[in-house]
Formats: C-alpha cells, sequence, structure tokens
C-alpha cells in the first residue's frame, strides 16, 4: 500500500538544508547538543523524544527514536509506558481545555 509517508526519506533529512546551509548547520548544531549527555542521558532523552513523536504523530520521528532507544537498551515495554505517559499528557491537556468551553458557554448563557 501506498502511502504519502516514505521511510527512505527519513535518510534525506540533511538534504532539508540545501538552500539554506546557515539555518540548517544551526539547527542541526543545536540538535546535537540538546541529544548530548547532560542532566539527562542520552538513553533518557532518546526515550522522552520517542514520546513526544507519538505525541505529535511524526512517523519519521517514530521510526527513528524507535531504533534509538533499541540500540540504547530501551525494552519495548519502556517504550510502551512512555508512549502512554505522552498519550494520558495529551488526552489530559485535551480534556483540560474544556473548561475553556465552560467558560465560554457560561459567558454566552448570561
Amino acid at each position: 500500500m501506498n502511502t504519502y509517508y516514505n521511510p527512505e526519506d527519513l535518510a534525506k533529512f540533511s538534504t532539508m538544508g540545501e538552500e539554506a546551509p546557515e539555518l540548517a548547520r544551526a539547527f542541526f548544531d543545536y540538535y546535537g547538543k540538546v541529544f548530548a549527555e547532560g542532566e539527562l542521558t542520552a538513553r533518557e532523552k532518546s526515550l522522552i523524544a520517542l514520546a513526544v513523536a507519538h505525541s505529535i504523530q511524526c512517523p519519521y520521528c517514530i521510526d527513528a527514536y524507535t531504533n534509538d532507544c533499541l540500540n540504547k537498551g530501551v525494552s519495548q515495554a519502556q517504550m510502551t509506558e512512555a508512549i502512554h505517559v505522552a498519550t494520558a499528557i495529551r488526552g489530559g491537556a485535551s480534556l483540560v481545555h474544556g473548561v475553556q468551553m465552560k467558560n465560554i458557554a457560561k459567558k454566552l448563557e448570561l
């Protein structure tokens, strides 16, 4: 089945700098620094990235960080739990915005 998403395109990520090399260099330098060991380990950062990738529904990031997590020794059970954490936060954020609806409805009812 053909889809818009092509896993092979992930390898072409760096080509996004062809027309704007300074911006790409700045982004990739920043990206590299973010994922370097720091207060969090590279393994922890990869797990966070995987959870965020599911939250923002980026198939390229899901592929990349699933692979990265596996390479860093993260189990499928740990990845699944991280995804559930992201799902709970995303769902909760949607639900709490219901307060906005209630505020507007109450205001318009007056």
